[in-house]
C-alpha cells in the first residue's frame, strides 16, 4: 500500500526524521511555514522579524526533535517555540514598535467577531486595526492563535501554558477591551 504524504500525520512524519529520513522535516514546514508566518507577523508587525522568528523555530524544533513525545500533538509544542522566540524578540526591541498597527486582519477574525455579535463588518476599518494594535499583548495572543489560526482552547493552553479557562477569560476580556477602544477611537457599533 503506497502512502502519500498528505496522508501522514505529523507524528508519522517526526517519527520518520527522528529515524533519519531528515527529508521528512521539509513537509513539517511546508505544513507549518505559513500559519507560523501569519502568526508571528501577527504579533511582530515586522516581516522580515517575523521571517527570522520562523526560521529560528524551525532550527528549534529540528534539534530537539528527540525530546519531543509522540504522543501529543505537534502543533501545540510548535507554535509554543515560535511564541517563545516571538516574545523574545519584543523584549529584545528588535525594532518592533509595541505591537502597533495591524495593517491585515483574516476574516475568520471578522466573521468570529460577527458572529459574536461583538463587532459588525467594521473590523476592516482602519481604525479598528489600530485599536486592536492597541490592547496588550496576553490579549493579541490569544485572538491571533483563537482567530487566525483557528486553534482550539486546550491548544491554545499548551502553547501559552495558561489554564484552559484561562484562555476563555483572556478572550473574553481582549473582545471586551478592543470594543472599548474602539468605542473610545469613535468606531459606531449596531
Amino acid at each position: 500500500m503506497n502512502v502519500k504524504n498528505e496522508d501522514l500525520s505529523d507524528s508519522d512524519i517526526l517519527a520518520k526524521v527522528i529515524e533519519g529520513d531528515t527529508n521528512m522535516f521539509g513537509l513539517v514546514m511546508e505544513r507549518y511555514e505559513a500559519k507560523l508566518m501569519r502568526y508571528a507577523s501577527f504579533l511582530l508587525k515586522d516581516y522580515d522579524i517575523a521571517s527570522d522568528v520562523v526560521q529560528e523555530t524551525f532550527i528549534k524544533v529540528y534539534v530537539n526533535l528527540r525530546s519531543f513525545n509522540l504522543s501529543k500533538p505537534f502543533s501545540p509544542w510548535i507554535y509554543r517555540i515560535l511564541h517563545n522566540g516571538a516574545m523574545n524578540a519584543i523584549k529584545s526591541g528588535k525594532k518592533i514598535c509595541s505591537l502597533g498597527v495591524i495593517d491585515e486582519i483574516g476574516d475568520s477574525f471578522i466573521e468570529k467577531f460577527d458572529t459574536d455579535k461583538v463587532i459588525d463588518k467594521k473590523m476592516l476599518d482602519k481604525k479598528v486595526r489600530f485599536c486592536l494594535g492597541k490592547i496588550s499583548i496576553k490579549y493579541q495572543e490569544v485572538l491571533g492563535l483563537s482567530f487566525f489560526e483557528n486553534l482550539k482552547y486546550e491548544e491554545i493552553s499548551d502553547i501559552l501554558h495558561i489554564p484552559t479557562s484561562t484562555v476563555g477569560v483572556r478572550i473574553r476580556r481582549a473582545k471586551e477591551a478592543l470594543k472599548k477602544i474602539c468605542q473610545q477611537e469613535g468606531v459606531d457599533y449596531e
